[in-house]
């Protein structure tokens, strides 16, 4: 039954937010193709009898049990997706989750816990920027004011685009009562590497690097492209650029990860010199201390192409996520109840991470052959997929049943 309602489901979600062009996906929060996956996460919830719920921070509840009794257990993810993403990268979890529930119930399951099925709001931050928007807000990592001042490359601010979207920003903030609810929280997630080997389609993740986004606005002068001489610009384009290729050096020196994956540039004229260049690094390592020294060299580097450019260069912090240790007893107990499988490191980010400091937490991640992860390229195969369903179903009847 798990396989079938599984395929089902998948072929629902497919064409939700896919873009003709590149075969990726365009689930931005509080978007059409978002107002598309939660009307799905709401019908796979009424069809299954479960009881619906949206928290204050947009999150949306699929309850078996009494919600109100405690220590209830929790699996799900999220369905929001980067620009140009694939189609595994938090559907596989929340869709595993529901095809999971199906198998106990199927087995007639008793369940001596709630248990609920949970799709986190923009835990991609493609739109506003910050990773894990909606568990970030419950946990109270991150404060009403501080998302209320979030805008999107339009201008657009995180409450008004709620609004817009039928939501009431207002209700916003610590959702402590509801997390201190939860006994446990468990998501199924596809691999972003390649750990697992041929014969090892799940695995359970041990820890989560640290990492964060840091905005570097480079500002300079705007000019003319034909007429200005070579000597007369202050060009932050330039600055920018070798700015990016330190941040490789010094990534690589350290073994730590550094990307600049997105930029933006006024008055972004074919013909005209830039005034200004943001561009956004993601960084990431194996422990905080080379983390913050990584980001430190890349800051200085900018600072003196800077200057060598006649270009004044600032740095924000955006977002940052301490490492992530899960809950070593919930972690070693997936891993006992699933047959000593593989326990792995990672280094993305996911609501699990972000919960992990106010309930215990634990993660299963599903094989991808590709290694591929942010882009249409990533992939699962669906027997390994269907492994997942059923390792989750195991957990989810060793943790909620008995």
């Amino acid at each position: 039954m798990s396989e079938d309602s599984f395929r089902r489901m998948w072929a629902e979600l497919l064409p939700v937010g896919r873009s003709a062009a590149s075969g990726g996906y365009r689930r931005h929060a509080w978007d059409g193709a978002d107002a598309e996956c939660r009307a799905w996460f709401r019908e796979q919830a009424e069809s299954r009898g479960l009881a619906y719920e949206l928290d204050r921070n947009g999150n949306q509840w699929a309850w078996l049990g009494d919600p109100e009794a405690g220590d209830a257990v929790v699996t799900g993810s999220h369905l929001d997706s980067v620009p140009d993403g694939g189609a595994y990268d938090g559907p596989l979890g929340v869709v595993s989750s529901f095809a999971a529930l199906d198998e106990l119930r199927s087995r007639g399951a008793e369940f001596r816990r709630p248990l609920a099925v949970v799709n986190f709001g923009d835990e991609e931050g493609a739109r506003f920027g910050v990773a894990c928007i909606g568990s970030r807000l419950s946990a109270g990592v991150l404060s009403k004011e501080q998302a209320f001042e979030l805008r999107d490359a339009r201008g657009t601010r995180l409450p008004d685009a709620m609004e817009k979207a039928g939501y009431d920003p207002a209700a916003i903030g610590a959702d402590t009562d509801r997390l201190g609810r939860v006994g446990a929280f468990v998501e199924l997630h596809v691999e972003q590497g390649r750990y697992l080997t041929e014969d090892q389609p799940v695995g359970v993740a041990g820890a989560i690097w640290p990492h964060g986004r840091w905005r570097f606005d480079f500002h300079g002068e705007a000019n003319h492209a034909g007429t200005t001489r070579i000597e007369d610009r202050r060009d932050p384009m330039l600055s920018y650029a070798s700015t990016v290729l330190a941040a490789r050096e010094r990534a690589r020196s350290a073994g730590a990860l550094a990307t600049f994956g997105k930029v933006a540039v006024e008055p972004n004229g074919t013909n005209a010199i830039a005034s200004l260049v943001r561009g956004w690094l993601d960084s990431r390592a194996a422990d905080e201390a080379t983390l913050q020294r990584v980001v430190e060299e890349i800051r200085a580097a900018a600072v003196e192409h800077g200057g060598r450019d006649g270009v004044r260069v600032e740095l924000t912090r955006e977002s940052f996520t301490p490492v992530v240790e899960f809950d070593q007893v919930l972690r070693d107990r997936l891993a006992r109840t699933l047959g000593g499988v593989p326990v792995l490191p990672t280094g993305a980010g996911h609501d699990a991470g972000i919960l992990a400091s106010a309930v215990p937490t634990a993660m299963l991640f599903v094989r991808n052959p590709t290694g591929v992860s942010h882009s249409p390229a990533e992939h699962a195969e669906e027997a390994d997929c269907l492994a997942g369903v059923a390792a989750l179903a195991h957990v989810l009847e060793d943790l909620a049943c008995r």
